[in-house]
């Protein structure tokens, strides 16, 4: 197993010097990744219809192609799945990662290439494992197993050939036998489609692994990691794996469940390494372990676009290349790739933190948020503000969400509604609110000033719900497991009104 180790420790370095050399040539890499995507596009039908064949440079690519959102790319996903090829990607695409709906779709379908696959998604994964053995050198990470939690994994035919499903479903399917050699579940539990029997499964034939590693969204995580306690009459994780050694996580913030973690898992050994990837892509990743920042990965045949989020109404904003952006500022990202995304407004929203190697922190999506009084409120703010609040007064939130409350006739503003699941909850409601909004204010200029004088904004609402309540809601909408999550902020009260009436209703059959 030594032997196993040492290879795998030896590519793992080689991989590091290339990092090095995109986190020293940024804007160079850059510009590299967009000519190479335009000369293998030039062909294809979209290549055409742009002529990419004489674009040259960031100006005349965002002049010549308008930003797109997936509604404007359905047609040709559609001619995808029917069977035609080279129409925005010159390589057959035959699978298609399952996404959250647009506002008219239920499920969004992205076109997956196997660059896409080899050279961005597993890239991802492998340059963590060769940052996390440059930051620790006498790991013994490949001595044992890695434990991966995907989500509802059933595939399905569009056609004899073509195939779609949850990403980790396509991933798990298309797996380099490097990683499938010592990846638990096996592949059989792994793609179950029912997740309460799916992490019964899970907990039966990974309880007696040396597991090492482990990834997965940090919520379902949780649940996998309790019901093995609850199996095997441990105290924690580390008593059943002294190993584990490193924890992949992304999908959701993980500083809510934070303590959650450490107290499951007490060793000083386990490591825990974020990243930033969506069913488009995979964007961004933890380089160092003593901070949260992420390092954006600039040679996965992905071209990067950002957008001032204080022009993301329009609907042809102005773009900036990497080597336009500025620290602190919020950017929508736009991404083009080796899949044939074009232009393509992601929807999530960042803020970088350095440019001298470009690190960023994911402060939201630009659906999720609250701006019904002008107060401009965001995950990023929100996280942030839970966390002191928790912090300070000793309390543990395991799920929330957030939204308005609208002002009428009786009321002097409107505010802010809270429903929160507490792990541990505080021994003062009425404080953790007080606390709560003073940390909004710190965070946040905008929603400072509507608090003033409760004149627009009155004190959040803060009302704690029941255990389970958003594992049932998530039940309810079909959305257990892996990549579906619950959504933090609103700017309307449907999953608030839902939440209610899911409660309500199992009060009534108690």
């Amino acid at each position: 197993m030594s032997a196993i180790h040492s290879v795998f420790s030896w590519f793992m370095k080689k991989r590091y010097h290339q990092i090095e050399l995109f986190m020293k040539y940024p804007v160079e890499v850059q510009n590299e990744v967009l000519e190479s995507l335009l000369r293998q596009a030039q062909s294809t039908v979209w290549g055409q219809k742009y002529a990419y064949r004489e674009i040259r440079g960031h100006k005349a690519y965002s002049e010549r192609v308008p930003l797109q959102s997936y509604e404007d790319l359905k047609p040709y996903v559609k001619r995808l799945k029917a069977g035609e090829q080279n129409l925005l990607w010159p390589t057959d695409i035959n699978w298609f990662a399952k996404s959250s709906g647009t506002t008219s779709d239920r499920s969004k379908f992205i076109p997956v290439s196997r660059e896409a696959l080899e050279d961005c998604h597993y890239k991802g994964g492998k340059d963590l494992l060769a940052l996390y053995t440059h930051n620790h050198p006498d790991n013994t990470l490949y001595t044992g197993k890695s434990l991966v939690l995907g989500g509802s994994s059933q595939i399905n035919n569009f056609r004899k050939d073509s195939y779609w499903g949850d990403l980790s479903s396509i991933l798990i399917n298309n797996l380099p036998f490097w990683v499938e050699f010592r990846r638990v579940p096996d592949k059989q539990i792994a793609l179950m489609d029912g997740w309460e029997e799916k992490i019964e499964a899970m907990a039966q034939s990974v309880r007696d692994e040396d597991v090492t590693v482990m990834a997965g969204v940090p919520s379902w995580t949780l649940v996998l990691l309790r019901r093995l306690i609850e199996l095997t009459g441990v105290n924690n994780i580390s008593e059943l794996w002294p190993n584990l050694q490193l924890y992949m996580h992304g999908g959701v913030n993980f500083a809510p469940y934070a303590a959650q973690f450490k107290e499951l898992i007490p060793s000083p050994s386990t490591h825990y390494y974020e990243t930033f990837n969506a069913s488009e892509g995979f964007f961004a990743l933890q380089d160092q372990s003593h901070s949260d920042e992420l390092l954006l990965l600039l040679d996965y045949g992905i071209y990067y676009e950002f957008i001032d989020t204080a022009h993301s109404h329009l609907e042809q904003p102005p773009t900036c290349s990497l080597e336009e952006v500025e620290v602190g500022k919020n950017y929508e990202m736009v991404i083009s790739t080796n899949a044939g995304l074009w232009r393509y407004r992601l929807g999530d929203t960042v803020r970088f933190t350095s440019t001298s190697p470009f690190r960023l922190r994911v402060s939201g999506r630009t659906k999720h948020f609250i701006n019904a009084f002008g107060e401009e409120l965001i995950i990023d703010n929100a996280e942030r503000a839970l966390k002191s609040t928790c912090d300070e007064l000793g309390c543990r939130v395991s799920d929330y969400t957030a939204g308005p409350v609208y002002m009428d006739a009786a009321a002097k503003g409107g505010a802010h509604e809270w429903l929160i699941e507490f792990e541990h909850a505080p021994d003062d409601l009425a404080l953790f609110a007080e606390r709560l909004d003073s940390h909004l204010r710190e965070l946040n200029s905008d929603y400072d000033a509507k608090r003033s004088g409760n004149l627009t904004l009155n004190m959040p609402v803060v009302r704690p719900m029941p255990k389970q309540t958003f594992y049932k809601w998530l039940k309810s909408k079909g959305k257990l497991g892996g990549q579906h999550k619950v959504p933090r902020l609103s700017n309307n009260r449907e999953i608030i009104e839902d939440l209610y009436t899911l409660n309500q209703q199992a009060h009534l059959s108690a």
